[in-house]
């Protein structure tokens, strides 16, 4: 028994606005579709987040039909849930995957949580939000506990999971039930494989670059779908990697060195069958307007986009003098002192600014306001 675990692919993203950019989510999606009849898995799990929106533009609603057509004529069913980006947060509405259940898309919601297909348990949820997490917990724990009747299960979820988002999560890794065989999970764009519970749990990730933070791990595991073997008795999860249309560069550059750096990447771009996506930092002490018209003047025609961080030397400093002051050895009425500057007549503005602060910290209003009035009266 072999499936395809596939998800985040955002068709009708426009990023930066521009229409190839949109385009290169549909051409990276037609061949995973490709891919796949290649590859001729029992069924396909999708974990949420087929669009970038729950009002698709035409073109994106045409090309799953058409997609989902040709996948149903090889006789491979797709299970999938929506995520938060295709998701109509509303009581009553439908999410666009719907329009697809003629074209052999089952989907799993909470009228319908799981299915079962050659003896296989396919269970999950569409997305839930942080706030609903109790609801969310509800249905895993059911699900986990309709799954023991069968000899192999899955759960779909489209989810942050603490242990892999820790700043953003809607679940605990404890939240998970240890019952299933695997755990098809969206909504991390990286891709992630690991042990869990008797099975193994994997993130499939986007399968195209959504946003540069994305863009080390692509490089190191790729992008595209997993394929998924259930005979054994833990599931053996590929990888199958998809080309991107056009190459996402980042590059640090050293303004002292910025001659060399630039002409050595115009002719590496210039070697290109299509143009790139530019993520530049430019670090040191220099004229900000000078390097931008070098940069836009030697790369914009030979680039689809470009996007540049100017990481000057007073900023640098700016950016230590808050270090300190998150780690509490500057406190505020350092900084209060600090704002006025040297000499007599700034320290007698510091000292007063400094007591009036304790004052109103203090919650002490009538004193503030009598210390206010003394001080201003040396001005009449």
């Amino acid at each position: 028994m072999r499936f395809v675990h596939i998800s985040d692919n955002h068709l009708g993203f426009r990023q930066f606005g521009l229409f190839e950019r949109e385009n290169d989510f549909y051409d990276v999606f037609d061949r995973a579709v490709e891919e796949i009849i290649k590859e001729r898995p029992d069924f396909v799990i999708h974990s949420g987040d087929l669009f970038e929106a729950s009002r698709p533009p035409t073109r994106a609603l045409l090309l799953v039909q058409r997609s989902f057509s040709r996948l149903k004529d090889e006789n491979i069913p797709i299970y999938a849930i929506p995520g938060n980006h295709d998701t109509i947060m509303r009581k009553n509405t439908y999410p666009p995957q719907i329009l697809y259940e003629m074209f052999g898309l089952k989907l799993i919601s909470k009228k319908n949580p799981f299915y079962v297909q050659d003896g296989v348990f396919i269970g999950g949820s569409p997305y839930i939000s942080k706030y609903y997490s109790k609801s969310l917990k509800e249905r895993i724990k059911f699900l986990g506990e309709r799954s023991k009747d069968y000899d192999k299960s899955i759960l779909v979820l489209h989810q942050a999971i603490d242990k892999y988002l820790p700043y953003e999560f809607e679940l605990k890794i404890g939240d998970l039930p240890k019952c299933f065989d695997y755990y098809a999970l969206g909504h991390i764009h990286n891709r992630i494989i690991d042990d869990f519970g008797r099975g193994r749990l994997a993130y499939s990730g986007s399968t195209e670059i959504w946003k540069i933070d994305e863009l080390k791990n692509y490089k190191k595991k790729g992008k595209g779908f997993y394929l998924v073997d259930l005979d054994g008795d833990i599931p053996d999860v590929q990888g199958v990697n998809l080309e991107m249309s056009r190459e996402v560069i980042e590059e640090k550059i050293e303004f002292s060195e910025f001659k060399e750096d630039i002409g050595r990447l115009k002719r590496y771009i210039e070697e290109m069958e299509t143009m790139p996506i530019l993520y530049l930092t430019v670090k040191g002490d220099f004229d900000r307007s000078f390097v931008h018209k070098k940069l836009m003047s030697t790369l914009s025609n030979i680039s689809l986009h470009i996007r540049v961080n100017y990481d000057l030397e007073d900023d640098i400093e700016r950016e230590e003098y808050y270090k300190e002051i998150a780690k509490g050895s500057l406190n505020i009425k350092d900084m209060i002192k600090m704002s006025y500057g040297e000499g007599e007549e700034k320290k007698e503005y510091s000292t007063f600014a400094v007591s009036l602060f304790d004052l109103l910290s203090s919650n002490k209003i009538e004193d503030a306001k009598e210390l206010t009035e003394k001080f201003y009266e040396g001005f009449k």
